[in-house]
């Protein structure tokens, strides 16, 4: 979780409506901004059938540290909050526990009101699964994190500068040739970073993979085929060159969805969000998948009805992601004969448009 100093966090998001801030006022802004980030662990067992007698044992010696309801416990295992603040949080996650708003696997990201200095604080929680099951957890609960003092609690610590802060400072970077990127994260495009030094090469490598939909396909080798068929063009390679200020992009592509968002991202760079960056790139994947759900019904349609296939070309006219989307999809139904052919008449359709257009 991460809160700001300088106001509340939802006074932070709030800002991104204002429109009568001046230069000075945003500089300031930003030099008086301080970001304060905590963590904390649990034990969370989800029903009482599954706690063995020796965890049930750890967990009556833990017994302030614990949470417990009909179906499930919650006990602490390690923090960095302050003493009067981590049980509000417990409560606070155990509610949403209770009504299953937090699934295995999937991050959730909300604001919580705690008893510390921030008025509010940005918290993010995942629920993960167990790689193992500990044989005897010691009294401290280490025997479910033995590597607690080595590996995670470093990694927590840095969690925030590391998930959150490098997309701030690559926004900072390139400015409105942000759309450069996302475009290349979206279609799998190889990007170089030459004449910088590492954290800025480390910077732009984990903006274009938190920016990209890998692992996201519902084929496993459909991401590895569509990066091996784009990686045969050496062309299309983007380059980022930081030896200029500010730095200077070669072989750039970008369409009319990622220019559409460009806006959004330099809106929260520049009162100075780094939270608000974070959700704003989530919610450009999210709308980049919905589009892509919808192409591949679209797809199915079409084969059984010229309507459909004339509703797929008004699709992609609208969504200005139809290059994108098609150098998804023709990967993606490679051994569909009949799909291939709708997607081939759907690429003739979009270069027509273009040509169209350029013609104008």
């Amino acid at each position: 979780m991460f809160t700001s100093q300088a106001s509340s966090f939802q006074d932070s998001i709030d800002v991104e409506e204002r429109d009568d801030f001046d230069s000075e006022e945003i500089t300031g802004y930003s030099q008086k901004i301080q970001l304060n980030c905590y963590y904390t662990i649990y034990l969370y067992q989800g029903t009482r059938s599954e706690a063995t007698g020796e965890n049930v044992a750890w967990n009556q010696r833990r017994a302030d540290s614990t949470t417990s309801q009909e179906d499930f416990s919650l006990t602490l295992i390690d923090s960095s909050l302050p003493l009067e603040a981590e049980p509000e949080l417990r409560t606070y996650i155990s509610r949403r526990l209770s009504k299953g708003a937090l699934l295995g696997g999937m991050g959730n990201i909300a604001t919580v009101e705690l008893s510390i200095p921030e008025q509010a604080v940005g918290c993010y929680c995942c629920l993960l699964e167990q790689e193992r099951s500990p044989e005897q957890p010691d009294a401290d609960g280490n025997g479910y994190l033995p590597n607690l003092e080595t590996e995670v609690r470093p990694y927590l610590s840095r969690w925030y500068e590391e998930s959150v802060m490098h997309i701030y400072r690559v926004v900072q970077l390139v400015q409105s040739n942000i759309s450069f990127l996302l475009h290349a994260a979206l279609s799998h495009t190889h990007v170089e970073v030459i004449n910088s030094d590492e954290r800025t090469k480390a910077d732009v490598s984990r903006f274009i993979k938190a920016a990209s939909l890998q692992g996201l396909s519902q084929q496993d080798t459909t991401t590895a085929s569509l990066c091996k068929a784009i990686s045969e063009d050496t062309h299309s390679d983007l380059t980022v060159d930081c030896s200029t200020s500010p730095p200077t992009l070669t072989n750039t592509v970008s369409n009319r969805f990622c220019d559409d968002w460009t806006q959004a991202f330099l809106n929260a760079a520049e009162r100075c969000n780094p939270f608000l960056l974070r959700q704003i790139l989530e919610n450009f994947k999210l709308k980049a998948i919905q589009d892509m759900n919808s192409l591949k019904r679209y797809v199915r349609q079409a084969e059984m009805s010229h309507y459909a296939l004339f509703r797929s070309c008004q699709f992609l006219q609208g969504c200005g992601n139809g290059d994108v989307l098609l150098q998804n999809a023709r990967v993606e139904h490679s051994d569909l004969p009949e799909a291939c052919s709708i997607i081939a008449v759907l690429e003739e359709f979009l270069r027509d448009q273009a040509q169209a257009q350029a013609q104008a």
